[in-house]
C-alpha cells in the first residue's frame, strides 16, 4: 500500500508542478529551465520499468480520483510539452541551441516513424500537431526532401514554427498552417500522415482523414498506452471498415509508441 501511495503522491506532486510552470510562461524564457527539468523527470518516470507494477495495481481499482487524476496529468503535461516547445523555439532563435533529454528521445523515434513504409522525395507529409520547433518536419525534409506540411491550432506555434524553419530548413519544402484537414489542398495527394501523441482529438480526425485521402496513404499514430497514457493519448479502436492497423511499433525506452495504419479493403454490407 506504501509504495501505491508513493506512486500516487508522485503523480499528485507532478500534476501541481506542471500547473504552477504552465502559469508562468510569458513569451520569454524565463523559467525554461524549470520546465525542461521536469519534462526530464516526467518522461523518466513514465519509461521507468520500476513503476509499471504500481500504475496497474491502480488502473485495476478504477477508482475515479485516480481515473480524474491521470486525465488532467495528460493535458497539463501536454500544455506543459507545447510551452516547452515555444520555449526551445525561443532560445534558438535567441541565439541558443541545447537539447534536452525529453527532445533526443523524441527524436531518435522519428528514425523509425513508418516502419517499412519509407519516405523519399517524391512523398508528401503532414503533421498533425506540429508545434513550434517542428523537428519531424525539419529532420524528414532534410533527409528525404520530401514535401511536408505541418498544421496547429496554436497560432503563437505557428509562428514560432516558421521562424524556426526560415532559421534552420531554409530552402526546404515545409510549409506550416493554422488550418483544419479538410481545408488543406494537400490532403488528397498526402501519402504519409504524422499524428502528435499530444492531439486529443487525433483518431477523430483520422477517421475524418478517410474520405480527404488517397488509397495509398499510410498513417503514423503516435500514442502511449498504460504508463505511458499519462503523456501521451492512448490508442482507440478504429472503424474497421476505413483503417486497418498494419504495425504497431512498440519502444519502451521512449515516450511514445506508434501504430501504422492503411486504408481498409473492407466494405460495408
Amino acid at each position: 500500500m506504501n509504495a501505491l501511495k508513493t506512486f500516487q503522491e508522485c503523480l499528485s506532486e507532478f500534476s501541481e508542478k506542471f500547473d504552477v510552470l504552465a502559469g508562468r510562461y510569458d513569451h520569454t524564457i524565463n523559467h525554461c529551465s524549470e520546465l525542461e527539468i521536469l519534462i526530464d523527470d516526467y518522461s523518466k518516470f513514465i519509461t521507468n520499468e520500476n513503476n509499471r507494477e504500481a500504475w496497474e495495481q491502480l488502473e485495476q481499482q478504477e477508482s475515479s480520483g485516480f481515473i480524474q487524476l491521470v486525465a488532467d496529468l495528460r493535458k497539463k503535461s501536454s500544455l506543459c510539452v507545447a510551452i516547452m516547445e515555444k520555449y526551445r523555439a525561443l532560445k534558438l532563435l535567441n541565439g541558443y541551441a541545447d537539447m534536452t533529454d525529453y527532445f533526443k528521445n523524441i527524436e531518435s523515434c522519428i528514425e523509425k516513424e513508418f516502419g517499412s513504409f519509407q519516405i523519399t522525395s517524391e512523398s508528401k507529409v503532414l503533421l498533425v500537431g506540429s508545434g513550434s520547433f517542428p523537428m519531424t518536419l525539419l529532420l524528414i525534409a532534410k533527409r528525404t526532401g520530401a514535401e511536408v506540411v505541418g498544421i496547429d491550432i496554436d497560432d503563437e506555434a505557428i509562428q514560432l514554427g516558421l521562424n524556426v524553419v526560415e532559421k534552420l530548413g531554409k530552402g526546404l519544402n515545409i510549409r506550416l498552417a493554422k488550418e483544419l484537414v479538410e481545408n488543406l489542398d494537400f490532403t488528397k495527394d498526402v501519402t504519409h500522415i504524422i499524428f502528435s501523441s499530444t492531439v486529443e482529438h487525433k483518431y477523430d480526425i483520422l477517421d475524418q482523414l478517410h474520405t480527404m485521402t488517397n488509397e495509398h496513404v499510410v498513417a503514423a499514430m503516435r500514442y502511449g498506452n498504460q504508463l505511458k497514457s499519462l503523456f501521451n493519448y492512448p490508442m482507440r479502436e478504429v472503424d474497421k471498415r476505413k483503417w486497418k492497423l498494419v504495425e504497431n511499433i512498440l519502444r519502451p525506452d521512449h515516450v511514445f509508441d506508434i501504430a501504422l495504419y492503411k486504408k481498409s479493403s473492407l466494405t460495408c454490407k
